[in-house]
């Protein structure tokens, strides 16, 4: 018998209720070809993004992903965009968690309770784009913050260019009782390449964009549990944006603790390298 998806929603949340093992994810991503490929989806595809509920339990998960070409003015899809509905086995290695789909495997890489990072078949982070990262997010997010990913020291470089689009919680940009959708960004990190320390940095994006920009200086910082977090100090304003790094190619915003921000459906609060 076919169970419909609304009865399986309410399923896994009553599930999650119960045992408090279970969790609910949401997010919309873009389409890369290992996505693609476990979903079923032809590489020739048009997609300008997928939208994601992933619900996993203890050796399983059920999700539902929905596709297709954004509707202009809108969160969704021209026609409604095309549904599929799968279920089948979850294992977890260390912080990898892997779907099964009869031969093929789809892995994310999970930085704590909250937050699930689409990975390579090499286990490096899926890169997104100016519109979509490929982060899932807890639908009911938790209290603590253990875990997250630690990267590595590495030699800065001139420049480097993150961009992206997050909901607008990101502490202290958008004042309380302001109307906004989402949050576009696009962040220069400039450095003494020679001496390998932080000089300045440039945010364009939808808080500063009559002003034509916005700059600062920034350095790195030693977070909880050995993370490194990038402190962006902007000079004309009293804020301080944190950047988790996740690897050479994602940062994931964080607040004055470290504690990672949860996104929604729509946006994740991660920034993907350009340059």
């Amino acid at each position: 018998m076919k169970m419909s998806p609304l009865f399986l929603i309410l399923f896994f949340l009553a599930s999650c209720h119960a045992t408090g093992k279970e969790r609910s994810f949401t997010g919309s991503t873009p389409a890369d070809p290992v996505i693609r490929s476990f979903l079923g989806i032809p590489q020739g595809d048009s997609i300008d993004f997928i939208r994601w509920q992933l619900f996993i339990s203890d050796g399983q998960y059920h999700l539902h992903a929905n596709y297709g070409i954004g509707k202009a003015n809108t969160n969704g899809f021209i026609n409604d965009g095309i549904k599929i509905e799968l279920s089948g086995t979850l294992k977890k290695e260390e912080k990898y968690y892997s779907l099964q789909n009869g031969s093929k495997i789809l892995r994310m890489l999970e930085f704590n309770e909250d937050l699930l990072h689409f990975v390579n078949n090499d286990n490096s982070l899926l890169v997104g784009n100016d519109g979509w990262s490929y982060m899932l997010n807890n639908m009911i997010p938790s209290a603590g913050d253990d875990g997250a990913v630690i990267a590595q020291p590495a030699r800065l470089k001139d420049s480097m260019a993150f961009e992206g689009r997050t909901p607008c919680k990101v502490p202290g940009v958008i004042a309380a009782g302001k109307e906004c959708y989402k949050l576009k960004w696009y962040v220069v990190l400039y450095a003494d390449a020679g001496k390998n320390q932080p000089a300045g940095f440039k945010i364009l994006g939808t808080r500063w964009r009559k002003e034509g920009g916005i700059t600062g200086t920034w350095k790195i910082a030693k977070g909880k549990n050995d993370r490194i977090i990038y402190q962006l100090n902007v000079n004309q304003e009293n804020l301080v944006l944190y950047l988790l790094k996740a690897d050479e190619n994602i940062l994931a915003f964080a607040d004055s603790n470290g504690k990672l921000l949860v996104g929604d459906e729509d946006f994740s609060y991660t920034l993907n390298r350009r340059f």
